[in-house]
Order: C-alpha cells, then structure tokens, then sequence
C-alpha cells in the first residue's frame, strides 16, 4: 500500500447531447469554472492545466495544445505548463495518474483536467468515418470491412462464448445503465428502456443491436487534483486516489490473446495492491461501457461479482438504483452519451461526484471506497483504478 499523495477536489460537467450552437471552447470554458469554483479555488490557483484531445475540430484541439485556456481563464503569467494528454477511452485513468505524479513529484501542486468536444454535431457521414476507422489496421483489417463496431462484436462473441453470457443479459447492461441516465439531467437518453426494446432493435454487428452501440455527443467535464496534504483544507469532501494499474494489451484486436478478458485481472491485481483495498470493499464501481460486455468483462476482472456470473449478476438488477453494486451511476456511453475521449472523463467525474455526495436524486449512500475503469482505442489497454474518501 502506498502513501497517498493526490485528491481530487473540484468538478465541473456540462449537459451531454447535441448541442450545435454551443462551441467546444464555450463547454469547455464553462466545466473548468465550474470545477475551480466547486473547489474553492480561483484560476491563478491553478499551476498546470491537462487537456485531452478533442477529435471533432482540429483547429480546437491545436487551442487546447496551444493554452487557449490558459488565456481565456485569465491564468496568464501564473500557469506553469500546459500539456496535453491523449489516451483515447483511456485518457480519462490516463490524465488523473499523469496529475497524480506531477504533484507527487513536486511540479505542481494543483491541476485542472479538462475535456471538451462536439463529435456529436458532426456531419452524420464525418462521425461514421471517425470512428469506423481508428484502431484498425490500414494493411490486415481495414482492406475487409473491420470497424470499431465489429471490434465490440468480436470481444462480444468470445466473452459469450466463454462465459455463457445470454443476449438477454447483454441487454440488461443497457438497461441498467438507462435506469441510472434517467436520474441524471445532463444525459443525453432518459426515457426508459427495456430487455425486449433492446432485443427489437436492428441488428448492427452480430450479436450487437442498435440499442447496445453507444451513440456520439457533445460534453464536456473537468476535475482539480489538488496534493493530498491541500486536500481536506481545500474541500469538505475531496477523493483521495488509492491505487491504479494498467496493462496495454494491443493496438488492433487481431493481436489480442484474450478476447473475454483484456488486462482487466492484472490491472485490478496492481490496483488493489497499490490502494491496501480488496473488492469486497468497494461500493461502487464506474466502469467505462462503450458496449455492454465491457461492463461484464471489467465486473468479472475486478472481483465484484462475489461468485455470480457477471451477466446474471446485471441481469438480476445488482448494478441498477437499489442494487448491492451501483454501476456506471451517470449512464455511460451507453446511455449519457459518447463524447469521445470524454465518454471516460464524464464516468470518471461521476465516481468523484457520487464519493464528494453531490450525485443529487442518484446519490448512492454511505460511500467510502470505488473503482473506476477506462480504456482506449480497440481496447488496446486495461486500466484499474480506485478511489476513496480516506487517505492512506
């Protein structure tokens, strides 16, 4: 178990759809406030600030690179440096542990992690071709029709046929998560869903549904990481960071040996170790969905099923409001929508608004210890992470 060193101690979010007449900049503008004004903070408290990538405009995300922001927050001859960090699905574990080891190294003492993108007010055939083509391989799987929808569809059939898992209980991951979307106002989907709803939808990519991919939005969110020492001075109620693993596995999915796993085991193994906490203390888990078997993927490498198959265990509603294991609070990708690199950061600032108890109508009780998952591109990384409101 290692010492803690870094909290994070403000948030900010905007509401997630589509939303064409609001700019990146203004979203993203308004989530950093936000979490510097939710921390207490005024920008010239600021020392470093992480943007991640933006994918829908090349010339916002060269802003972001070039200290847009810096500018426009009036942080100007305070600010020390400003980097961006871009892991695709996987930035939002990413950027928090690259925070993390700026300030456990001394460079900074707080630090505004920011994203912001509008993929989805992109032309329809833009954002098809965006996402149909990253993570593939140009010379072994593009030439036959592979897209990130079959990539989910792939891991799908593998993690069914090793485990069992029915299309049924595929379906109840969706369901669940809308469960939760429904309590949240910045979701982009919160009318209710069903199994059959699920199960009716057409088919994209085998055994895939229309219902079950997720679909592009617009959002933006933004967190503080502040020392641990800062921390209880700062905020009323900061989250400490406990532990992280990762593993990258692969670039494109035909390199990857263990379709129905990942690296989720051997990530959650370091997690816990780094954080001194075993699955059977965590309540909750904020587990980036993109596709419902990642849910059930991540469930299964981290334990938190106490013995019951990660697809009856959802389909048995554990992980819907009311259930033993509250799950993906916000609604995931699924649900709240996929903001690109920032379908993660909203699941990730989700964790830390539901342990700073300001979840409001889906405010999970008592919390004290969460997990949180991410990862990036086909999958290509696994990455562990937990979260607590006590120190180490």
């Amino acid at each position: 178990m290692k010492k803690t060193t870094a909290a994070v101690v403000g948030i900010g979010e905007v509401p997630t759809g589509k939303y064409p007449d609001r700019s990146e900049l203004d979203a993203a503008l308004t989530a950093c406030r936000a979490a510097i004004l939710d921390a207490g903070l005024g920008p010239r408290d600021i020392d470093v600030i992480l943007p991640t990538g933006a994918l829908a405009s090349r010339h916002f995300n060269v802003d972001l690179v070039f200290s847009r922001l810096c500018e426009e927050l009036g942080m100007n001859r305070s600010l020390k440096m400003n980097c961006q960090v871009m892991a695709g699905g996987a930035t939002s574990s990413s950027i928090l542990a690259v925070a993390e080891g700026l300030i456990a190294a001394g460079m900074a003492r707080r630090v505004l992690c920011v994203h912001s993108d509008a993929v989805g007010s992109l032309p329809k055939q833009a954002g098809i071709d965006l996402f149909a083509t990253t993570g593939v391989s140009e010379e072994w799987e593009a030439p036959y029709g592979h897209n990130m929808n079959a990539v989910g569809a792939l891991a799908t059939q593998r993690y069914m046929h090793e485990t069992g898992t029915t299309e049924e209980e595929l379906a109840a991951v969706c369901v669940a998560l809308r469960k939760w979307a429904m309590l949240n106002p910045h979701a982009m989907f919160r009318t209710p869903l069903t199994v059959e709803e699920v199960m009716a939808s057409k088919m994209v990519a085998t055994p895939l549904r229309a219902k079950e991919c997720n679909m592009l939005a617009d959002g933006a969110a933004a967190f503080v990481v502040a020392a641990a020492g800062d921390a209880r001075a700062i905020s009323e109620s900061p989250v400490f960071l406990r532990g992280h693993g990762s593993l990258v596995t692969h670039y494109t999915l035909s390199q990857e040996r263990d379709l129905a796993r990942l690296g989720f085991p051997e990530a959650a193994r370091a997690a816990y170790a780094e954080a001194g906490i075993g699955p059977d203390a965590i309540q909750l888990a904020q587990i980036y969905d993109a596709y419902p078997v990642w849910p059930l993927m991540s469930l299964d490498g981290l334990g938190l099923c106490r013995g019951t198959p990660a697809g009856a265990f959802v389909a048995a509603g554990e992980t819907a409001p009311g259930g033993s294991l509250p799950m993906t609070t916000n609604g995931g990708m699924l649900s709240q929508g996929h903001t690109g690199v920032g379908g993660g950061i909203a699941v990730l600032v989700e964790a830390f608004r539901q342990l700073m108890g300001k979840a409001g109508a889906r405010q999970v009780a008592g919390l004290v210890n969460a997990v949180e998952t991410a990862s990036g591109g086909t999958w290509m990384d696994s990455h562990v992470t937990i979260l607590s409101r006590e120190a180490a």
